[in-house]
């Protein structure tokens, strides 16, 4: 697709995986409160929380993918919870987004046999929930995303 190739990002992405990552929430409205050096502790560590992807045109980064394993006895298998996934402006509508998420199951371990993809989509970007709805993505109407963080985390932390 137009010379954009895809790779998985390394510690030396950090800086400009933030970047992108600072559009994203910029273009949902959102806080960003990541930094580059979050990416790097939690990323590119000796047992990284995640793994990223970059799409990159020569040294222009397009798009960028950032993915947690996940495990379901429900469906009998583990999967990827895919928690930001950005393409450039300029690159959208061009197939770049199921590309990366194509990348991102071929970048899973051998062994692990994904059976899902998850991820959540804001109510209100409604174009994003089109191009999910085109890929096959179903809404799970039997759950609900719930999120435990700042204090309320901190206080179940410390509870005895």
């Amino acid at each position: 697709m137009n010379g954009i190739s895809i790779r998985k990002a390394t510690a030396i992405d950090a800086d400009r995986l933030n970047q992108a990552l600072q559009q994203l929430s910029a273009d949902l409205g959102e806080t960003h409160r990541a930094c580059t050096e979050d990416l790097v502790t939690h990323g590119f560590g000796d047992n990284p929380a995640f793994f990223a992807l970059v799409a990159e045109r020569g040294n222009v980064c397009k798009g960028v993918l950032i993915a947690s394993p996940v495990f379901s006895t429900s469906l009998g298998g583990a999967g990827l919870y895919v928690s930001d996934l950005w393409v450039s402006g300029r690159a959208r509508g061009q197939g770049l987004g199921p590309r990366l998420l194509q990348a991102a199951l071929a970048e899973a371990p051998y062994n692990w046999s994904v059976r899902f993809l998850k991820l959540a989509v804001h109510d209100h970007n409604i174009e994003a929930r089109r191009f999910y709805t085109r890929l096959g993505f179903e809404d799970l109407p039997d759950e609900t995303v719930l999120s435990l963080k700042e204090e309320a985390l901190e206080s179940l932390r410390k509870r005895s």
